[in-house]
């Protein structure tokens, strides 16, 4: 019994290294990457990807942790590794926009987000509007929320709560990247991460 089952581990194992680089291609293509743009983004040269990505290579934890970086997800989506007991959220970041969204909490109900909002020189804020609340709580960075005919800055360890159907706008309020913790609902969802994108 023993062996049956650790032969079917071994299948399992094989079968999904085999998948790696159809799923590499894949995600190379969804974020419109060429090999050559890869490469130098991962340090990895052309014609290891293109044997990655063809099945001819096997990869090593030392390539996939470069890619899993550029791609934004976690190491065990690259591999196809079944998921486990484990309580950790598995995070994707989101890039809208310019600015990325990445998920604190499952789908469903209320969504927390890490929001990283970076200088926009020369933009000019645009204000919207949405169903909802939004709560924000700055990390490192100083905010700066437009919310109405009200200028509000908010420095770390600040937070504000506002109905959404207020124009509102946020951004950082000097030349560096804000960072801060986001609550919305579900309209607020769709109206961040589902819109399109102007």
């Amino acid at each position: 019994m023993l062996v049956g089952m650790s032969a079917a581990h071994h299948i399992g194992k094989k079968d999904r290294l085999a998948a790696v680089g159809p799923r590499l291609r894949d995600l190379r293509r969804r974020h419109g990457l060429t090999l050559a743009a890869l490469a130098e983004q991962t340090g990895i040269n052309e014609s290891t990807l293109s044997r990655l990505e063809g099945g001819s290579r096997k990869p090593t934890l030392e390539m996939l942790l470069p890619l899993a970086e550029v791609y934004a997800v976690p190491l065990d989506e690259l591999v196809g590794a079944p998921r486990t007991g484990d309580p950790r959220i598995h995070l994707k970041p989101v890039v809208r926009d310019g600015m990325t969204f990445v998920p604190l909490s499952r789908p469903g109900g209320v969504q927390a987000h890490k929001l990283l909002i970076p200088p926009r020189p020369g933009t000019e804020p645009q204000l919207s509007t949405h169903e909802g609340f939004e709560w924000v709580y700055v990390l490192t960075g100083r905010l700066r929320l437009l919310l109405g005919e009200e200028r509000v800055v908010l420095k770390p360890g600040e937070a504000a709560e506002f109905d959404t159907h207020v124009p509102h706008w946020l951004g950082p309020d000097d030349d560096r990247t804000v960072e801060l913790l986001i609550l919305f609902g579900a309209q607020g969802e769709r109206a961040h991460l589902k819109a399109r994108t102007r």
